[in-house]
């Protein structure tokens, strides 16, 4: 592998997490593998795309039916997941100089305006819940709801923190809507393998000494994937045959929901980390040693939906920080809506400054 500077690395990491975000805008929230690859051509995504765009304007959201659940956007823009790693962009540049420790009470302002005024993206159970009881006056140290999907924000923090417990720390603290200890823990989870990568480590190595160090759950969900990329990867495997492979072996690391509605929900495809951390890794183990890894990893995990959004940020990260941001493709970069204002925002943080 070429070598790349830690510049590179801090960029590719930021810009890998937003533009595999962008990629989702189309099909986010749409479960049905097989009626994605089909819109698109019988082929896997190459352009960014709108909300629902060749499905009609909608995306069929399990549990809250078909919709578009990102009305305010079109093809470059973000989604909810991509909006709250802008807004902890904004932050850290206005905050900036002098360089200090990120306090949840501090971006919360700016978090209310920019949901009030300026969001058009979908808006998760939890900021509505934690939006209310900010606006009720509960303290801060107990703001958030319950709700165990992962929701990592923190990533423009490379460009602002240098140490591991720093970014773990941001990363938990950017995650302030949530108080689940697994969806905190998923967050802290990639926070430290992507530090890690852009301070030289390979992806791999990184996810297994970082899953050492963690929770049985983290241990058991990441044990989870390597087994499945072994198994997708095995050519006396019937998974490795399926042409949609990785919508199965997505699938297949969680437990179905039976919750009462028209459906089950595919847990693996979800929110909930229990599903979205094995099957992040498990791209990201699946595509690290091909020559593209970061545009073909990205534009497998669009063409999986469901919430591939949250695993978007995830694998772009940890790949983008690997392979670097000149690796990412030029097009899909340069036509990201806000390319030029995150580079701006970006330029103003103290390891890139």
């Amino acid at each position: 592998m070429t070598q790349i500077s830690k510049i590179d690395a801090i960029k590719g990491a930021f810009y890998g997490a937003i533009v595999g975000d962008a990629l989702c805008l189309g099909s986010h929230y749409e479960y049905d593998a097989i009626k994605i690859y089909n819109a698109y051509g019988d082929k896997p995504i190459e352009k960014f795309m709108s909300p629902g765009e060749m499905m009609g304007g909608q995306t069929h959201g399990i549990g809250w039916g078909e919709r578009n659940y990102h009305p305010g956007k079109k093809a470059g823009g973000t989604t909810d997941y991509g909006d709250y790693n802008i807004l902890v962009l904004e932050h850290l540049a206005q905050i900036a100089e002098p360089k200090r420790a990120f306090e949840v009470s501090g971006i919360l302002a700016h978090w209310m305006n920019r949901f009030e005024n300026s969001w058009g993206s979908w808006i998760c159970t939890m900021t509505k819940q934690t939006y209310t009881q900010v606006k009720e006056g509960v303290a801060v140290e107990r703001i958030g709801g319950i709700s165990n999907a992962m929701a990592i924000r923190h990533v423009a923090g490379y460009a602002y923190y240098d140490s591991e417990e720093e970014l773990a720390d941001l990363a938990r603290k950017t995650m302030f809507t949530h108080t689940s200890e697994e969806a905190l823990s998923g967050g802290e989870f990639f926070a430290r393998v992507t530090h890690r990568v852009i301070n030289g480590e390979h992806p791999r190595d990184a996810i297994e000494n970082v899953a050492v160090t963690m929770s049985g759950f983290i241990q058991g969900k990441v044990a989870q994937a390597i087994a499945k990329v072994a198994e997708e990867k095995d050519p006396s495997t019937s998974l490795s045959k399926e042409k949609f492979s990785d919508d199965l072996a997505i699938t297949s690391m969680a437990k179905l929901w039976d919750i009462g509605r028209s459906e089950p929900v595919r847990v693996g495809k979800a929110s909930p980390t229990e599903g979205t951390l094995p099957a992040s890794v498990y791209i990201i183990l699946k595509y690290v040693d091909q020559e593209d890894a970061l545009n073909v990893a990205i534009q497998a995990n669009a063409m999986v939906g469901g919430d591939n959004a949250s695993r978007s940020i995830a694998i772009g990260m940890v790949l983008g920080a690997y392979k670097g941001v000149n690796a990412i493709k030029k097009e899909w970069l340069e036509s990201l809506e806000q390319y030029e204002y995150c580079e701006n925002l970006l330029n103003k943080l103290p390891l890139l400054k």
